[in-house]
């Protein structure tokens, strides 16, 4: 099958690239690059022996989407493009409606146009605001308290509607937080600028590209007052999506999350990535972020019925393939620009050790700097 993939060059989306490809169908990217690079596609290509397409725009542009599809015979969508921060859609909504829903009527308009009608569209947990319960099922309540994912559930409901015309086959998957890395350590999560996600941030802090963590809250209803999440390695959501074009051979629509079932604490994280890489990692409490929750973990039940899928890798292998890239990465983030936006060690600064493990009480001190036992 030869498939487009929306921001293939990605993070998700390159490791999804890989996943197309070692199932047999055709990868063709269209990326505008602008929080990936150029690179990808050959390491891409490394990993699988085959050089997916590159189709090198902006997934607004309707006109070469059109072009792509035609050119390509392309037969589904994967739709993985668009802004992903919490943080940044709080203090620049407009950008996120313009593309994510924006760039989303962009490619449904000329799907229909060339008859393409098979979608997996990448959607968020943002989608259902702060939990009612847990885990989180599919039918629990929408309520996104931030843009990012209120624009994800917008073009949720648009898909709803064409899916209800009987043209179309649609999977919605609703990620929660995927990390780790390929196992070769060719591809990876690799953000341009500081990271604004929490995996790439404490490896980069490993490594020493960056002096220091910010964690934000400690004072959440939590067993350890930092915030709980649902982290999945990015390999298992890649067959995911693979499961979920070959379920749309047997269902019209499709709607689950993507997650392990299991909620970890950022200090649950850092400690794990500690152990893995034999590094301490320094790190400072900073106030909770506007627009997060305490706790976010799906349940996965409903995956595992309609995509028979289930998340196979375990906390340690997330952590394990993430600090394996970025030591195979070392020499591409010698920013000297970057140390000076973020804040220095003080007397407040924790430190989580491979020969021990942070307080479970976060809110304990531990005096000047001194290393957590």
């Amino acid at each position: 099958m030869n498939v487009l993939i929306t921001g293939g060059a990605g993070y998700i989306g390159s490791h999804t690239c890989v996943e197309l490809i070692r199932a047999g169908h055709s990868a063709i990217i269209l990326d505008n690059f602008s929080s990936s690079k150029d690179s990808v596609p050959d390491q891409i290509a490394r990993i699988t022996g085959k050089h997916p397409i590159v189709v090198k725009g902006d997934v607004r542009d309707e006109v070469l989407i059109l072009w792509a599809l035609t050119s390509y015979r392309v037969e589904a969508v994967i739709h993985l493009a668009g802004l992903k921060s919490v943080p940044d859609s709080m203090l620049d909504p407009d950008s996120y409606k313009d593309i994510n829903v924006g760039g989303s009527d962009a490619l449904l308009r000329a799907m229909v146009t060339r008859q393409v009608y098979r979608l997996v569209y990448a959607s968020s947990a943002a989608v259902y605001g702060p939990p009612l319960s847990l885990p989180i099922k599919e039918d629990h309540p929408l309520a996104p308290r931030n843009p990012y994912g209120q624009s994800k559930l917008s073009v949720e409901r648009k898909l709803e509607e064409l899916s209800g015309q009987g043209l179309f086959r649609i999977a919605i998957l609703r990620f929660f937080n995927p990390v780790g890395a390929h196992q070769s350590g060719l591809i990876g999560d690799d953000p341009c600028g500081i990271p604004g996600n929490l995996m790439p941030q404490v490896s980069r802090v490993a490594i020493g590209h960056l002096p220091i963590l910010q964690v934000f809250g400690n004072d959440y209803e939590t067993l350890d007052g930092s915030a709980v999440r649902d982290y999945l390695h990015v390999m298992d959501l890649a067959i995911a999506q693979i499961q979920a074009l070959d379920a749309l051979d047997r269902q019209r629509w499709i709607r689950v999350n993507l997650g392990t079932g299991r909620g970890v604490s950022v200090l649950q994280l850092l400690r794990a990535f500690s152990e893995v890489s034999g590094k301490s990692i320094p790190y400072v409490f900073a106030p909770r972020r506007l627009g997060d929750t305490a706790q976010c973990y799906a349940s996965a039940e409903l995956a595992l019925k309609d995509l028979q899928w289930r998340a196979e890798r375990s906390l340690e292998e997330m952590c394990k393939d993430t600090w394996h890239w970025q030591c195979k990465t070392l020499n591409q983030y010698q920013d000297p620009g970057l140390p000076s936006k973020i804040p220095v060690l003080s007397s407040s600064t924790r430190m989580v050790e491979d020969q021990g493990s942070a307080s479970k009480n976060p809110n304990e001190r531990h005096g000047n700097g001194k290393k957590v036992p």
